[in-house]
């Protein structure tokens, strides 16, 4: 549907995309944007995906930049004044600048051509990442009223989608559709007491790469060293590990060096490995969105992929409490918020913008908090556009001359000391003169023939001397105000729409179980049915289809006996040859065969009086 959703952005329609993960969602933004005169907004909530697609676009040979919390005040105006002078064709942008009164301006003088939504679903309080910032994107449309918007989302159930337009002030609902379906996708639930045996098996049995998810980074670290231990290649991925050993692991796995990589949610984003195999929800996902989406990175070469879940009774239980603990009072949330302000020693009305490193553990422990809880109110803090919060350290760090090439000759011919290293960095990064560069203080030391600490210093030498413009890697997370500190009084949370947000997830999480114990119809039906497509065939190569297969009745005849029987058992228990004689309509060898199926898949379950009985799904009972 690539060509289609382009189509319509040329035409000029306000267009919601809906591709599924892998379906080449940034060239329906990024071939328009580069037909039509002007440059493209991109407002994503993902740091790591937008430093990566402004990457992928100057390898091409297109100036692109970006903006976010944690950057600094000289980066950010780097960025702008490149956005001015028309170098740059792409501007990524993080939900929180929206409301910077710069950056509205900036808005004001530049000739967009398209404004993109990325994670479009952020908009909605019903979808599963909502984020209260991309609410204002229907000011910063009151600025540029003849651009048309571009929202793209993988994930969205029927009422998200409407509810995305709306939001968005479509002036036609225009949905373009590929469908949710990935032939290729073999999803598979086990309700297994020993996990990891399972897991081991399964990976044994794998040719090519594969993922595993797991909830918290301890268990990344174990759960990777036992699979290494039975002779697996595997390492682990998360956002606590410092930038280069992400960079040099995602490597090694993306170059098959490395045949499993065991991880939390903070890998994926941004990869496009075509050739994985096999993804593994070891623990279980928030909800069907996450667990769709994080599965679908498998087969994006088209060729047989598994989507594994596994789970047992515990799992459920520590997701129902972590939903609890995941909502805090507002009154706890207002504590952590003022704590911080407290913490980072910054007086009310000031502290915007700034970027404060942040340690969780010493933080609980100065105010005696529990972390968990802490952390679900530090994201919601994040969510509802209070703070931001800088989980992973940075990657490199970056430099831009301050000085125009003909007083910085001059400067060298004055200061004999310091020609060395600046020839070495002219000869090594592009574009220094116009926008901030990474750079690596250790390959400069090797090519220069000096210590790194050797080159930190004379760096910081040039900054000061305001030859340069240097910052030094972070190396630790951060949490950034995006505004001046409030006080407790004026920390404003809506009561209604924060119990909406909780049920909303509490139905996802409800959904997501009923996924689990929904033993008898396809797994691919149920997924499509959840994103509204309820005509889809089964797959067929699901664990629920392939073990229908064994029973060797087909669809219409399984699904009319086992709904027969399930009204009856669910009037009253009953023998097994007392059933068997109320099922007197259908062929009794296809009786016995669905009653043996649905005994094997617990559906039926037989009393200590070997009497039968319908086994009901779970239910999370919140109330």
């Amino acid at each position: 549907m690539q060509e289609d959703i382009i189509a319509s952005i040329l035409d000029g329609n306000d267009t919601l995309a809906l591709l599924p993960t892998g379906g080449g969602k940034s060239i329906t933004f990024q071939v328009p944007a580069i037909i039509l005169d002007g440059i493209c907004i991109v407002i994503s909530p993902l740091i790591a995906l937008m430093k990566d697609q402004v990457q992928n676009l100057k390898k091409q040979g297109i100036k692109a930049g970006a903006i976010y919390s944690g950057m600094s005040k000289d980066e950010i105006e780097s960025v702008y004044n490149n956005c001015i002078h028309e170098k740059f064709k792409f501007l990524y942008v993080s939900p929180e600048r929206l409301e910077n009164e710069a950056f509205r301006h900036l808005i004001g003088i530049l000739k967009v051509n398209i404004l993109c939504i990325d994670e479009a679903h952020c908009i909605s309080q019903w979808g599963y990442d909502f984020r209260p910032p991309y609410l204002k994107i229907a000011e910063i449309r009151n600025l540029i009223p003849k651009v048309p918007v571009l929202a793209l989302t993988a994930t969205a159930t029927p009422d998200v989608v409407n509810d995305i337009m709306d939001k968005l002030n479509f002036k036609n609902h225009n949905v373009i559709k590929a469908g949710f379906l990935r032939k290729n996708i073999s999803y598979s639930v086990f309700k297994e007491t020993d996990k990891t045996a399972k897991l081991l098996e399964v990976l044994k049995k794998t040719t090519g790469s594969s993922i595993v998810y797991v909830r918290n980074r301890r268990r990344c670290r174990e759960l990777s060293e036992i699979i290494s231990k039975n002779g697996i290649t595997s390492n682990y991925y998360h956002a606590g590990l410092n930038s280069r050993e992400r960079v040099v692991r995602q490597e090694e796995w993306t170059l098959n060096h490395v045949k499993n990589i065991v991880a939390t949610n903070a890998f994926g984003m941004g990869i496009d490995k075509p050739d994985v195999r096999l993804v593994v929800h070891y623990d279980l996902p928030d909800s069907i969105e996450s667990y769709f989406q994080e599965a679908g990175r498998a087969g994006r070469d088209g060729k047989t992929a598994g989507g594994l879940l596994l789970y047992n009774i515990e799992d459920i239980h520590n997701s129902i409490n972590r939903l609890k603990s995941s909502y805090p009072d507002i009154s706890f949330i207002k504590k952590v918020y003022n704590g911080l302000g407290n913490f980072f020693q910054i007086p009310e009305g000031s502290g915007k913008d700034i970027a404060y490193n942040f340690n969780i553990s010493e933080f609980c422990s100065n105010y005696n908090l529990k972390i968990f809880e802490t952390y679900s109110a530090i994201k919601i803090l994040e969510r509802e556009g209070f703070i931001y919060y800088i989980e992973s350290s940075g990657q490199f760090s970056k430099i831009m001359f301050v000085l125009n090439k003909e007083d910085l000759y001059r400067f060298q011919v004055e200061n004999q000391g310091s020609e060395r290293i600046i020839k070495e960095m002219l000869r090594s990064y592009s574009g220094i003169f116009t926008e901030f560069v990474n750079i690596n203080e250790n390959l400069i030391a090797s090519r220069t023939e000096m210590t790194r600490e050797q080159v930190v210093n004379k760096l910081t030498y040039l900054h000061n001397l305001k030859v340069i413009k240097y910052i030094p890697v972070r190396i630790s997370p951060q949490i950034v105000l995006t505004s001046n500190r409030l006080g407790l009084k004026n920390i404003e949370f809506t009561q209604e729409n924060y119990i909406n947000i909780k049920k909303s997830s509490e139905k996802r999480l409800q959904s997501l179980l009923d996924f689990l114990s929904n033993s008898m119809q396809c797994r691919s039906q149920q997924l499509l049915s959840y994103f509204g497509e309820t005509k889809s065939q089964r797959c067929g190569i699901c664990d629920v289809c392939r073990k229908k297969s064994e029973v060797k009745l087909n669809d219409i005849e399984f699904e009319a006996i086992s709904a027969f029987i399930k009204e009856e058992l669910q009037q009253e228990k009953l023998h097994l040859y007392e059933l068997v004689a109320r099922c007197s309509k259908f062929n009794e060898n296809q009786v016995l065969a669905a009653i043996q199926w649905l005994i094997d898949n617990k559906k039926i379950i037989r009393s200590k009086d070997e009497k039968l009985n319908w086994h009901d799904q779970l239910d999370i009972s919140f109330l």
